[in-house]
């Protein structure tokens, strides 16, 4: 994927390296005070500074790995190009596409949405509009599951972007709603419905995405595709327990993820990412 040139997003939040947890000493005039007692007593009032700091004072001193910060521009590239891209089709349907943020953490990270581990994945949280991932889930998807490259990487971000321009269309607030008064499978089937779709507005990021500035290198589609293959429902569950149970998918098989991802790409056009209009999707 060429992206090393591409323009940077101005909507990454670095929280990496900060604590999730509440300082253990209250910040402000009564924290200077404690330090200056604890001076007088001859010990070191770094160590009460250092607890009162804020997660940004403490996440800027941490040294970054060099493969990590490569990760962290790469994905402010990918970032960007979604808002060059979601900003163009707003524009055409006659809307304004609101940017999302991209908030980088490490281990654990507190949203809108509630507290997370970094175990659950990348995230959109529509609470607050903004996408959160740890950038340890990249050599996850390598090693883990089995999906190497930097498109495979771009499609993750792409993913939880589509979640957003769900989320700015209405879709996501319908899809709850009906949630709420329908039984577990056929909640689980909605689920099903608006993940694949996000795999669909994915695909359209490609598309357009390549056809205005060439991202776009051989085998990159098939890392993609490899991605939405790996992260199936039917696959996790046949690789953790040995047996797929299709009623309780909430993201779609492999195949369905892989169907609708092409759908995005082949066609460029969010309207014919409508699984919710189709019988199976």
């Amino acid at each position: 994927m060429r992206w090393e040139f591409g323009r940077r997003s101005t909507n990454v939040e670095d929280r990496r390296g900060s604590r999730v947890s509440a300082p253990v000493v209250g910040g402000g005039i009564g924290a200077v005070v404690l330090a200056v007692i604890v001076a007088l007593l001859g010990g070191d009032p770094s160590v009460i500074l250092e607890q009162t700091q804020t997660p940004s004072d403490r996440s800027s001193q941490t040294q970054r790995p060099a493969t990590e910060d490569q990760a962290a521009e790469f994905v402010s590239v990918v970032l960007a190009d979604t808002e060059d891209t979601w900003s163009n089709l707003f524009q055409q349907m006659g809307r304004t596409y609101v940017e999302p943020k991209l908030v980088l953490f490490t281990n654990a990270v507190e949203s809108a949405c509630g507290f997370a581990r970094s175990a659950v994945g990348p995230f959109y949280c529509p609470a607050d509009q903004k996408v959160y991932i740890d950038l340890s889930f990249y050599q996850d998807l390598k090693n883990k599951y089995q999906a190497p490259g930097d498109f495979a990487q771009a499609y993750v971000i792409a993913h939880e972007v589509g979640h957003h321009v769900q989320n700015l269309m209405g879709i996501s607030s319908r899809v709850s709603r009906l949630q709420r008064r329908v039984s577990e499978v056929e909640a689980n089937q909605l689920s099903v419905r608006q993940e694949l779709q996000a795999d669909c507005f994915a695909g359209v990021w490609a598309h357009h995405a390549n056809q205005s500035r060439q991202i776009l290198e051989p085998g990159d589609i098939e890392e993609a595709l490899n991605a939405a293959s790996s992260i199936g429902d039917d696959r996790l569950q046949s690789q953790s327990r040995g047996y797929v149970v299709p009623e309780s998918f909430t993201h779609g098989s492999s195949a369905q993820r892989v169907r609708w991802f092409k759908r995005g790409i082949q066609t460029g056009d969010p309207a014919q990412c409508d699984t919710f209009a189709v019988a199976n999707p």
